[in-house]
């Protein structure tokens, strides 16, 4: 890479640390950034997925406060994400990318839509708990658990969006404000990138200039967002994560 693409790559790093941490698609920058400077396809997701680590451990660093008391959560959906993603990893090495990616704009256009009803459906929720029609919630049940998997499936095969899936199916289960969830969000892509990034290592080529330089401004950004998105309300933070999910969308439709 010349200098220039290194930048740009370095420069979509730091975007991609800062999206991921507030709401989620950073892959949907840095991805075609690779594809620009040259890449292979498979070579491109895999420099990524190992890229984005460390900008994922920043984040969720940077929203500790959000996570106390969580430990028992974070360990059980902890693990669905780690068994979901191998999951996901093993599937970019051994299927074609049309075989997956087909069904990626559906997934974020029912996320959006979930993250839109999220604050009438936790209400309604929250009513016939009061009632005593439901039972008290605490962390989701096994319909979370098992969504949090199949989002780790995802998110280790390509990832795009990830954090969105995440924060509308938690929205809607559990009863935790937005700025919380978004923390154990931070944990789980983390895992997620992680568990894909050191399956990549043994199974995959990697062009280790263009994961360092992601992973420099993933890091960065990182450490950015959670400065960020701590301080936005809950009606921003929805927003944005509308608006993001739409341009995710439009990009993987017209790509």
């Amino acid at each position: 890479m010349s200098l220039w693409e290194m930048t740009a790559v370095l420069l979509a790093g730091v975007a991609a640390g800062t999206i991921n941490t507030i709401v989620g698609s950073g892959t949907l920058i840095t991805f075609p950034v690779l594809l620009a400077v040259g890449l292979p396809p498979v070579t491109a997701n895999v420099s990524n997925s190992l890229g984005l680590a460390p900008g994922s451990l920043a984040g969720a660093i940077g929203y500790r406060a959000e996570l106390a008391g969580q430990r028992h959560r974070l360990i059980r959906y902890g693990t669905a994400s780690l068994i979901g993603g191998l999951t996901g990893a093993a599937l970019l090495i051994t299927l074609p990318n049309s075989a997956f990616d087909a069904v990626v704009p559906v997934l974020i256009l029912t996320a959006l839509v979930l993250v839109v009803l999220q604050p009438r459906v936790a209400r309604a929720m929250a009513a016939r708990r009061a009632a005593g029609t439901l039972p008290p919630a605490t962390d989701g049940g096994w319909p979370l658990l098992l969504c949090i998997a199949l989002t780790g499936v995802y998110g280790g095969y390509f990832g795009a969006a990830q954090g969105v899936l995440l924060l509308a199916l938690m929205g809607m289960l559990l009863p935790d404000g937005l700025q919380t969830i978004n923390g154990i969000k931070n944990v789980l892509a983390l895992i997620v990138n992680g568990v894909a990034a050191v399956f990549f290592l043994f199974t995959s080529t990697i062009d280790w200039t263009a994961a360092l330089l992601i992973a420099v401004g993933a890091t960065l950004g990182g450490v950015l967002g959670a400065k960020v998105g701590r301080r936005l309300p809950p009606l921003a933070l929805r927003a944005l994560i509308v608006v993001v999910g739409l341009v995710a969308v439009t990009k993987l439709l017209l790509s």
